[in-house]
């Protein structure tokens, strides 16, 4: 089945939000809105009609800033989107949260493949090599001051330091990937299959600061 049917069947089946995002079926088609904005008066909204708007919406916050990952909880507020067919709701959400979708769906058919950090990090190449030389404890600590809505990121954990090390416990490791008080039946969990470029980069930095704390 593709993607779109399933997202189609999802949201007859009561799916109704995926990260900041409120979907409501609208005729033959689908209503997206910031979940904030999901009660506003549409005549408050700016209203776009093509799924393409989602990466223009997706990309800079309501403060200018570039978001850097779409899995920040950085989304801006103030408009709609009429989509005509499941093809465009696919393609918008895809938007707004890459392959989102997809990943859950996989889970649920437990198709889902999780790459742990080591492994990650044992592929970067040229500057990004010194990243694999983070201590676990190191790991650990950058996982609590990087990840989870604490720092704005709202995706769920599912990789470890390696297979034989989990996570410790924390605010990060602990979030599910649903935003806000919502039956977690009506939502897609935001799933983290892999530590993303913004980790690595910060792992790189704290594998220097080990390494010139310890003389190197």
């Amino acid at each position: 089945m593709k993607l779109a049917e399933q997202l189609s069947r999802a949201v007859s089946g009561g799916v109704r939000r995926i990260g900041q995002i409120s979907i409501q079926p609208s005729g033959d088609g689908f209503t997206l809105r910031h979940i904030d904005d999901e009660n506003a008066d549409p005549a408050l909204l700016e209203t776009r009609d093509e799924a393409a708007a989602a990466r223009e919406i997706a990309t800079w916050a309501d403060d200018g800033h570039y978001r850097f990952t779409k899995g920040e909880l950085s989304l801006k507020r103030g408009w709609q989107l009429r989509l005509g067919s499941a093809a465009e709701l696919h393609e918008a959400l895809d938007a707004f949260y890459p392959a989102a979708a997809g990943l859950w769906f996989a889970k649920q058919a437990d198709r889902l493949e999780v790459q742990h950090l080591r492994d990650k990090l044992n592929r970067q190449t040229g500057m990004y090599r010194f990243a694999r030389n983070i201590s676990d404890d190191g790991a650990q600590r950058l996982v609590r001051e990087v990840c989870g809505p604490g720092h704005c990121c709202v995706k769920k954990i599912l990789w470890q330091i390696d297979a034989d090390t989990p996570l410790d416990d924390s605010e990060a490791t602990r979030f599910d990937g649903v935003v806000g008080d919502i039956n977690h039946a009506a939502a897609i969990p935001l799933l983290c299959r892999e530590a993303c470029n913004h980790f690595v980069a910060e792992t790189r930095k704290a594998a220097k600061a080990e390494h010139e704390a310890a003389g190197g």
